[in-house]
């Protein structure tokens, strides 16, 4: 990974050990294969004692990364930005790539003829990443709520609960910050998805107080400003605490643990030994690309 260094910069010693710790926080994360915000790195060295947990702290984080990186002592692909993204068309060198594109992204719906349907929801929009590492093996819908959902996401989700008639039961997995608007987010799924006509259970799996007190996630004070607050207080006390301060494998785990046991595993993996043996037919294609373009030839359908 690159470490390229643009300006020279003079750190104090306390600000170089701090950049060693960001920078075994980095390896840590990498090791996983997760990639971190800015934010989810913060919370990292809160959660270990390393800093305070404040505004301060925060911004002076984001400005040590920054400098860190100019200085080439930290890599620049080592904290990711989720919300800027390059998006471009895929190229190709010759047309058997294609197949073998086609083979690796050519996927059976897992869930077809399953008794549920599950979706699982975030509340922010910098955990969709790690969201997704745990929902893809699963081959289970993911989706982040960008805080209280929009009314038109609201209405469109709906549709597809409503869609899926013939299951059982459909399922919502849930997961935001614990704080007066965290907690109230899964209410407001629940009670807009009714009123739109789905019949769905929200389950709100993260964070919990159980998970507060089992994993000791670096808290914040309540919002104040929150018109919820009052009633948080009430029930919970004065501190909240955020979902990105919790390790990513324990989100995975939590995720797996939750989608697998709404799952009947004997229809899916019959599913997914027909999709494994539908790929090998796409890949014998892919390797003798020639030979079938020759046979297509001499039938003369080229």
């Amino acid at each position: 990974m690159p470490k390229i260094q643009y300006k020279e910069i003079s750190f104090r010693q306390k600000s170089l050990d701090l950049i060693e710790l960001i920078n075994s926080v980095i390896d840590e994360y990498s090791a996983q294969g997760y990639e971190l915000t800015l934010r989810q790195a913060y919370y990292q060295l809160v959660a270990r004692g390393y800093i305070e947990n404040n505004e301060r702290s925060y911004k002076n984080i984001g400005s040590l990364i920054n400098d860190g990186r100019l200085a080439g002592l930290i890599d620049w692909n080592s904290i990711t930005d989720r919300t800027r993204n390059l998006r471009n068309r895929a190229h190709w060198d010759q047309p058997q790539d294609v197949i073998y594109s086609a083979r690796y992204s050519y996927l059976l719906d897992k869930w077809e003829g399953q008794p549920n349907y599950v979706e699982v929801w975030v509340e922010k929009d910098a955990l969709i990443d790690i969201v997704g590492q745990a929902c893809r093996p699963l081959d289970t819908p993911h989706f982040s709520c960008r805080g209280y959902t929009s009314q038109s996401e609201m209405w469109s989700a709906a549709q597809r609960f409503i869609r899926q008639k013939n299951r059982e039961a459909c399922y919502i997995i849930h997961l935001g910050d614990h704080d007066p608007s965290g907690i109230d987010m899964t209410r407001d799924i629940q009670e807009r998805l009714e009123m739109f006509g789905a019949d769905v259970y929200v389950k709100r799996v993260a964070l919990t107080m159980n998970q507060v007190t089992t994993y000791n996630p670096p808290p914040n004070p309540a919002k104040i400003t929150d018109s919820r607050c009052g009633k948080y207080i009430d029930q919970y006390g004065e501190e909240s605490w955020e979902l990105d301060a919790l390790e990513p494998q324990m989100l995975t785990k939590l995720i797996t643990n939750e989608v697998t046991a709404l799952r009947d595993d004997a229809i899916y993996q019959a599913i997914c030994d027909r999709e494994e043996a539908e790929k090998r037919e796409l890949q014998t294609v892919a390797d003798e690309y020639q030979k079938v373009i020759s046979f297509l030839s001499v039938e003369g359908d080229l």
